[in-house]
């Protein structure tokens, strides 16, 4: 049966999206992007016959299930993010700012699954680098393995010819950005580019079952550079974060077709390498025994994993009409609304004084579990009273000095047990919700006023 066509009228469509629409606007109404709808002109709608069924369905109780199984990469910070491992003919979308460290830890990665001894095949295509520059950082991450194989290339059909030649089982292209293909216009990097790139790569990864990891900058907006249907064609979207002047690294799933999204692994980067870290609240306390007036610690949740963190503050008299109000690590405008209810619900003079805050270790504090440390940090810096001894902090701080409950408190006080600390400041009707750890004193506090009330009843400093 022949396949039928019809002329349809012109419309416009959205080219980092594929968004389409009658008429024409400034701003897409699916990804937002602006100035990225154009108009199609003519379309021709065809409708298909169907084809001879090469492969059959079966029913979903005899697939093999041996296909989708997640093979280890040999780092298990990263394997914890990709929920066990990379699925063959999976194709990952590592996405991160230029100098973050993404190529240190993919080349790591890279060597690691080359020498696991399973007889495992791993293309590393750089398009970025020389082959001679990535040898040199390879030795000085201790990243050299017999089967681990390295070609410089931005040229796809060169791309697509070592990978005939080498036939891997674990495929790393760095990046996606600066590979072209001859058949499209534009430079490389462009929409056309990187749809061309990226969907010829997936087909390749797809029919030879090759695991692949794909490197992806990001704009200064922190979104994925390109066009936004490559997050939707890979199977995993990982996020590479960091500070470029903190050590800690954080990997985590925006997309996982293959395992959770609420996990995180963290990694320690230095001049030698990249190492995971199993258990890192270590960097985001201080090593001070004593107590000091203006710090208090809290326990955040970075997916599953709890985290120690020490917020620090530092109140002084204001010089200037306006008060000073720094911050790092932490959002400024929710420093403002806790200074604000500080100042209100809890009658502390703190309108009129210039506050300091920053965290320990680079970490950034977005989470709402925090406020309460945030609280107590800055009321103890001001009143120059420490906190007691071996105590943390975690409550959402309401507009009216309402603390509120968060999630994944038991998991929060076995944390805080486990690293030595004997006494929680939480939100009240905390107590009954899990099992309190052994040796660990709960304090409720409804609300800010009695929260800074409990907490500095130790001695001035």
């Amino acid at each position: 049966m022949a396949a039928k066509a019809s002329t349809k009228s012109s419309g416009f469509r959205c080219s980092e999206c594929g968004w389409t629409t009658v008429k024409w606007v400034g701003r897409c109404g699916e990804c937002q992007a602006w100035g990225s709808v154009s108009e199609l002109g003519a379309v021709t709608v065809r409708t298909t016959s169907a084809a001879p069924v090469e492969r059959p369905a079966v029913p979903i109780g005899h697939v093999d299930v041996r296909r989708a199984e997640a093979r280890s990469t040999g780092v298990s910070e990263f394997d914890r993010v990709l929920g066990g491992g990379l699925v063959p003919g999976a194709v990952v979308l590592v996405a991160g700012e230029p100098g973050i460290g993404k190529s240190t830890l993919l080349l790591d990665v890279a060597a690691r699954a080359a020498r696991q001894g399973d007889g495992r095949t791993v293309l590393y295509i750089t398009g970025e680098e020389s082959a001679a520059q990535v040898r040199m950082r390879a030795e000085r991450i201790e990243a050299m393995a017999a089967s681990l194989f390295l070609a410089s290339e931005t040229d796809l059909a060169t791309v697509l010819g070592q990978i005939e030649a080498v036939q891997p089982d674990l495929l790393v292209i760095d990046s996606v950005q600066t590979i072209a293909s001859g058949e499209v216009e534009g430079a490389a990097g462009n929409v056309s580019q990187v749809r061309e790139v990226a969907a010829s790569v997936i087909q390749v990864a797809k029919s030879r079952g090759i695991a692949t990891l794909l490197v992806g900058h990001v704009t200064k907006d922190g979104s994925i550079a390109g066009p936004r249907v490559l997050e939707h064609l890979v199977d995993v979207v990982v996020q590479f974060e960091g500070d470029r002047h903190s050590r800690l690294r954080l990997v985590r799933a925006v997309k996982n077709r293959y395992g959770p999204t609420d996990e995180v692994g963290c990694f320690d980067l230095s001049d030698v390498g990249i190492v995971g870290l199993a258990d890192p609240s270590g960097l985001f306390l201080s090593r001070g025994t004593l107590s000091v007036p203006g710090t208090c610690v809290t326990v955040t949740l970075e997916g599953r994993r709890p985290l120690m963190t020490e917020v620090q503050a530092l109140v002084a008299k204001s010089e200037i009409p306006t008060p000073r109000r720094a911050t790092s690590g932490l959002d400024s405008a929710r420093v403002a609304m806790i200074i604000a209810v500080l100042g209100r619900r809890a009658g502390a003079p703190i309108g009129t004084q210039d506050v300091y805050l920053s965290t320990v270790g680079g970490v950034r504090l977005t989470e709402p579990a925090s406020d309460l440390a945030v609280a107590l940090a800055m009321a103890s810096a001001l009143t120059d009273r420490p906190l007691a001894e071996h105590s943390v902090a975690f409550g959402e701080l309401g507009l009216a000095g309402e603390l509120r409950p968060v999630s994944g408190i038991p998991r929060r006080l076995s944390e805080a047990a486990r690293l030595g600390f004997r006494t929680a400041y939480v939100p009240a009707g905390v107590v009954g919700t899990g099992p309190t750890p052994e040796g660990m004193t709960v304090v409720e506090c409804p609300d800010i006023r009695r929260a800074v009330g409990a907490a500095l009843q130790g001695p001035p400093g």
